[in-house]
């Protein structure tokens, strides 16, 4: 787990870096795991552009990642770790005892061989996936659900880590990686440890068409284009726009309040992820 500098044998590549894989211990995926990837290009189900700077890219298959952890009291081995091109992690194919395969986000110092479980029984050791409620205080997690039973939708990039840091009636205070802490109900799981593949942060793109294999567009500033075109466009010369920044559909871009108050994850937040934002 570790970076690799390229060879400047061009000037993209003398600024390139990218991953060794040395973790990596089957190239080949799971078939049964395998699902067929459609891309989007950014439009929505009438075809209509939703998000720019989309398209093109390396063809993909997705791979089926075990984000319920809900099969209690079966041991899994961990048979592999292997790559996945639709995030930034790597994952874990696990053998369970019944001899069901399913992958799961790889946590860091997870290795083949390792024996995991789930449930009320396991250990809190790294790779155990349990219940908020069951997990002692100040230990690593990621995979955190919101809901119970609906699957972890929380830290789950390559090098996250939230921290439980206390429990509080029926839930549980945690600490996130963008520094916003958060009440959790305790019969949400998470899975104990912190994900792999830390440098990730790290690689430098190098150039352009590295971008473009992963499907990633050129992107035009908003002050360099027409009115008709972006709320921030027009002007003699290099203006500076003339009204706070905002994106192409108008939505402040630097600063300005976006989050919906009204959903339940905004009444959890104890304390907002920017310097000197609390909210309840």
């Amino acid at each position: 787990m570790g970076l690799k500098q390229f060879k400047p044998t061009s000037p993209g590549r003398r600024g390139g870096s990218g991953p060794d894989f040395a973790e990596i211990t089957k190239t080949t995926p799971e078939k049964s795991l395998l699902r067929p990837l459609k891309k989007s290009g950014g439009r929505n189900n009438l075809g209509r552009m939703t998000q720019r700077r989309r398209g093109g890219g390396h063809k993909r298959k997705y791979r089926v990642i075990d984000f319920k952890r809900r099969k209690d009291g079966i041991p899994a081995k961990v048979h592999s770790i292997e790559y996945d091109p639709n995030r930034s992690c790597r994952i874990a194919l696990l053998h369970y005892a019944d001899g069901e395969k399913r992958y799961i986000l790889a946590p860091l110092r997870l290795v083949v061989g390792q024996v995991i479980s789930n449930g009320v029984n396991a250990e809190p050791k790294v790779g155990n996936c349990k219940c908020l409620g069951d997990i002692p205080v100040g230990l690593e997690v990621h995979n955190i659900e919101l809901t119970p039973g609906r699957g972890g939708q929380l830290v789950r990039a390559a090098g996250g880590v939230a921290r439980l840091q206390a429990k509080d009636g029926k839930y549980a205070i945690v600490l996130l990686p963008s520094g916003a802490i958060m009440k959790i109900h305790l019969k949400c799981r998470a899975t104990i440890g912190q994900i792999g593949n830390i440098e990730h942060n790290l690689i430098k793109i190098g150039k352009a068409g590295r971008n473009r294999w992963r499907g990633r567009r050129p992107k035009v500033r908003g002050s360099a284009m027409n009115p008709v075109a972006h709320p921030m466009g027009g002007g003699e010369g290099r203006r500076a726009g003339g009204r706070h920044p905002v994106s192409f559909s108008g939505v402040p871009a630097k600063g300005g309040k976006t989050r919906n108050k009204r959903k339940v994850t905004s009444r959890r937040i104890i304390r907002g992820r920017k310097k000197g934002k609390h909210q309840r």
